[in-house]
């Protein structure tokens, strides 16, 4: 393999080359002044015209696990969709709403869906930022003054943020089991708590601890910032927007025929919860959607992909959505085994805003939550990168759906439809995917240097790589021609391949910062003639 190494021999003549370039390659001034140098290049796309219909094949094998999962879970009723390109692919319901009356669920029955309400308030706070009323980097006492009085931890621990907050590292304890039983506080109730103080178990901006009263908080900003109390709020500038019509935070709202009850399995029997009201923390956790209004939430986050020009979402830019999507702050790695497939497997990641967010060597940006209370659980989950998201609800207390939703995610991915969408080549990667098939196939010296970065001849110089060249040709038979199109890791980075008469070669090449980009990267290596050429590891062991 031709790798670069420390030569500074052959800069001397750059210049007189550089100068030589306007006459022995026109075709490079023809691209510039036609634009073919632009290093902009098009929004990622999906290349497979049946990935859909692949996808749609996995949809049975989902139903039937699903039926399995609550039988052997004893859930009451579950309602659940598969999602694939902001569409609802897939929506399916099982079970019942109201064990006594025997109400079978369907696909509109609304469900409480606790903790996911946490990134709705995510979006109503970078509204505000993005509308110039704050800044995430603002202590969060500017906007509730009774944070002002808060007794830090130690004396240089730094004032809590609006971040913080968002990403669950505001320093304050976790507090599932207690932050479930507060929905009813008013709003009087939480000012009075916070002025009697809030004990940490960090200092703020150092660690992740899952925190309901930091959402609660944000629910307090959202409110004192816009001048509405936060349920109007987000039914105004989220909701109504998305025509997320089924959705409210209060279950008095929703029409008896639609309600799911919330039971917990006790001594063998389905006893109902009773229902939790909305208050001062349902910023937090309050709540209630049906599986298609979900799906519309999921498809909002999946529209922010790929990046690129055109309208925007009335409900918030697609920037400030993949920013969301981000990790803000990580947790450790893990690793798991799975002893029904026999692989290791390791995840990686952390908290975003309202959001969790891993890597894992199969899928690179995985986004979801869940949500649990008294009577109920839930869970979204999407992979923006392949466009495909799912949702699922139950009104079993914590209902956990991560190995069905795991196993679902699965046989979307046997169908062979669950890919991620290409990077497209900018026009000048492609430009000088031609000019460097060139200069394998025979070199020039004068074209070389026209396309070449400043750095290229200091890391190898130019008669070496064309000497390490002609051998690695010459060894493959010679008569090297393209093989077909380039594999393009994302705008200014490609690999393809050439074939020769008795064996082939892969060329890689890096652009370089500048405009227009010149070469700063430039491999050749001898692979099989039949070996594929396959994007690079995600994982590598």
């Amino acid at each position: 393999m031709l790798r670069t190494s420390r030569d500074r021999t052959g800069t001397a003549r750059r210049s007189l080359a550089l100068l030589l370039a306007a006459i022995v390659a026109p075709s490079v001034l023809t691209a510039q002044a036609t634009g073919a140098l632009s290093s902009v290049a098009p929004p990622a796309r999906f290349t497979d015209p049946d990935r859909v219909a692949k996808l749609t094949r996995a949809l049975p094998t989902i139903d039937s696990l699903m039926r399995v999962f609550a039988a052997t879970n004893r859930v009451p009723g579950i309602a659940y969709g598969v999602i694939v390109d902001g569409t609802l692919l897939h929506v399916a319901a099982l079970g019942l709403r109201d064990v006594p009356a025997k109400a079978p669920v369907d696909t509109s029955t609304v469900f409480r869906i606790a903790s996911m309400t946490k990134s709705f308030t995510a979006v109503a706070i970078l509204q505000l930022r993005d509308a110039g009323k704050l800044s995430l980097e603002d202590p969060a006492e500017r906007y509730v003054p009774e944070l002002q009085s808060l007794r830090y931890p130690t004396s240089d621990a730094p004032r809590i943020t609006i971040r913080n907050l968002l990403s669950h590292a505001a320093g304050f304890p976790e507090d599932n089991p207690w932050g479930d039983q507060q929905l009813a506080a008013t709003d009087e109730d939480l000012a009075r708590m916070i002025r009697t103080g809030i004990p940490f178990s960090n200092v703020p901006g150092v660690a992740y601890e899952y925190s309901n009263y930091g959402f609660a908080i944000l629910g307090r900003i959202v409110q004192n910032i816009s001048g509405m109390p936060y349920t109007r709020y987000i039914s105004e500038r989220v909701l109504q927007p998305l025509g997320m019509t089924s959705t409210t935070m209060q279950a008095r709202d929703v029409p008896r025929q639609r309600l799911a009850l919330g039971y917990r399995l006790q001594d063998g029997a389905w006893i109902e919860e009773p229902a939790l009201p909305d208050g001062a923390f349902g910023a937090m956790g309050g709540m209630l959607t049906s599986s298609a209004d979900l799906s519309r939430w999921v498809a909002l986050m999946l529209e922010a992909w790929p990046s690129r020009d055109g309208a925007e979402s009335p409900v918030l830019r697609r920037s400030s959505l993949r920013e969301m999507q981000q990790v803000a702050r990580s947790a450790p790695a893990t690793a798991s085994y799975n002893a029904v497939t026999n692989l290791l497997s390791m995840t990686s990641g952390g908290y975003a805003y309202g959001l969790r967010v891993s890597q894992t060597c199969a899928f690179g940006h995985s986004v979801a939550h869940s949500g649990g209370l008294p009577g109920f659980g839930s869970q979204m989950r999407w992979l923006p990168e392949h466009g495909v998201g799912l949702v699922a609800l139950g009104n079993l207390t914590y209902t956990g759906w991560n190995d069905v939703l795991d196993q679902a995610r699965d046989a979307l991915l046997r169908t062979g439809g669950l890919v991620a969408r290409a990077p497209q080549p900018a026009p000048v990667l492609l430009v000088r995917q031609e000019q460097v098939t060139r200069l394998v196939q025979a070199w020039s010296t004068p074209l070389a240097d026209s396309i070449a970065a400043m750095n290229l001849y200091l890391d190898e110089s130019a008669p070496r790589r064309a000497a390490a060249i002609a051998t690695l040709r010459t060894g493959a038979g010679g008569n090297c021609r393209a093989a077909g199109s380039m594999l393009a890791e994302n705008a200014l980075r490609g690999r393809w391949r050439m074939q020769c008469a008795r064996g082939a070669l892969e060329i890689g090449i890096t652009l370089a910062p500048t405009e227009p980009a010149g070469v700063q990267e430039f491999t050749v290596r001898a692979v099989a003639p039949d070996s594929p050429l396959r994007p690079a590891p995600s994982c590598r062991f």
